[in-house]
């Protein structure tokens, strides 16, 4: 390769010639280091001619940072980002975070200094507590947000994604991520590595619960359960007698937390035991599936046949009463759930079991073969004769989980109808079997959306006279 001139050690200076041929090469897309190679050059001596050339940007030394939050900012997720340029995960990673990693181990990320060596508070003086990176990675509740949540936050931001539709994505409301970006910006943008590690640090709890620190506030609550006043009752009670004492509160869970919870105690269990209840172990509540069955043989409506769930087919009820003042008196209700025909049963003389089976049977004995399908109820007392209503009737009887009207949503939408004729806190008997029965033609005239506005009675006649 030809030299102008010698240096120390045999080193000499290139000749125009060699540096214009490196140079064209390199315009051409060739790689410096290969073209550097290639000539028997310095890797260092050709960046040099690249910069004086102004070529320093055409060099081809493969993907930056710049290609990288360039297809982000068109939308590319990370991964589909990484792909494109045919970088590594972790690369993209730390690009999409801003880490830039130093000579001396030391890190640039969300613009603050960050060494894995040295504790959590060294790294940024806005973080106080020291928190080791396996806290931060640490997976959660479901109910918390992740490091991947908070990723597609800063994802969505960036693309001026309003708070709402972030929320619809994550399936978040959009308060919780108002209340992220709120609490975890970092001057006024949103880094969801800072973000992770500004919620790692406020996770943990090391101060003391309120009842296990000696002072005034546990005195006062252990001496008025050793007079055996309820927590709520104590709750209260502090409001009033230390009304512009903002340390003199607890709230009534604190109190069984600090009688029941291993770890967060602080009441001797002789104040516990002042409890109206005497218990020294908090008892849980069962859930639905260990109740005990109210009634013999019930089935749940659960295990319904799929046909009565869709409304194919038609000759399904729904039952309910709706009762007077003081639960004197009461109106047996039926809809079907196909045509949402209404049927009123007349109750005079009361409304317990076997009145109430009574009025069913003469009431579904009048309907045709093919009508009488299934009847889906709640668990009031007034069923407990539903074996024999089967017996007599044919029909299977289904009972709905306590506490939750939706499973039978059309009867409870028709009560609310009736209401209109019969208010509550009054007197049903006063209503006669003539007066129920112009009540429930009423209803049954009237056109309904669900049934393409269509009226009850119409669709009734159409099953009747198609059969």
């Amino acid at each position: 390769m030809p030299r102008s001139g010698n240096g120390a050690g045999g080193r000499g200076r290139f000749g125009p010639s060699v540096r214009e041929e490196f140079l064209g090469r390199v315009r051409a897309g060739g790689s410096v280091t290969e073209v550097a190679a290639q000539m028997g050059l310095s890797r260092n001596t050709g960046y040099g001619w690249v910069r004086k050339a102004g070529l320093a940007r055409k060099r081809s030394n493969g993907p930056t940072r710049e290609d990288f939050h360039r297809l982000r900012g068109q939308g590319l997720s990370r991964t589909e980002a990484a792909e494109r340029l045919g970088i590594h995960r972790t690369t993209a990673q730390e690009w999409d975070n801003g880490v830039h990693k130093l000579g001396n181990g030391r890190r640039y990320r969300d613009g603050r200094v960050v060494d894995y060596n040295i504790p959590m508070e060294a790294r940024a003086p806005s973080v106080r507590a020291a928190v080791p990176l396996a806290g931060v990675e640490k997976p959660l509740d479901p109910r918390y947000l992740s490091l991947p949540e908070r990723e597609r936050i800063g994802d969505l931001l960036a693309t001026g994604a309003p708070l709402r539709e972030i929320g619809r994505q994550l399936g978040r409301p959009a308060s919780t991520v108002s209340r992220e970006i709120a609490r975890n910006s970092t001057d006024g943008q949103y880094f969801p590595y800072a973000a992770q590690r500004a919620a790692a640090v406020r996770r943990p709890r090391p101060k003391a619960a309120k009842l296990a620190r000696p002072g005034p506030l546990r005195d006062y609550v252990a001496q008025k359960l050793a007079t055996r006043w309820s927590p709520e009752q104590i709750c209260h009670a502090l409001v009033e007698d230390y009304p512009h004492d903002a340390e003199m509160r607890v709230c009534h869970e604190t109190v069984y937390q600090a009688i029941y919870v291993q770890g967060r105690g602080g009441l001797r269990r002789e104040v516990a035991a002042s409890l109206r209840t005497g218990r020294a172990v908090r008892r849980p509540h069962r859930d639905g599936a260990e109740r005990t069955p109210r009634f013999e043989g019930m089935v749940m409506v659960s295990e319904r046949p799929a046909e009565v769930q869709d409304r194919a087919v038609p000759g399904h009820w729904e039952g309910d009463l709706i009762t007077g003042a003081s639960n004197r008196s009461a109106i047996g209700t039926l809809v079907e759930r196909t045509t949402r025909y209404v049927l009123l049963l007349h109750l005079p003389h009361g409304h317990d079991s076997a009145q109430v089976r009574d009025a069913l049977i003469e009431a579904v004995q009048t309907l045709p073969e093919h009508l009488r399908g299934s009847l889906t109820w709640d668990q009031g007392a007034e069923m407990a004769r539903h074996r024999s209503f089967s017996i007599a009737t044919g029909m299977d009887v289904y009972f709905c989980d306590p506490a939750s009207p939706w499973q039978r949503g059309t009867n409870e939408n028709t009560n609310g109808l009736l209401r209109q004729y019969f208010p509550k806190g009054t007197d049903l008997s006063v209503h006669g079997p003539e007066d129920l029965e112009h009540v429930a033609q009423e209803l049954n005239a009237r056109p309904r959306k669900t049934l393409g506005w269509k009226t009850p009675a119409e669709r009734m006649r159409d099953l009747l006279t198609s059969t």
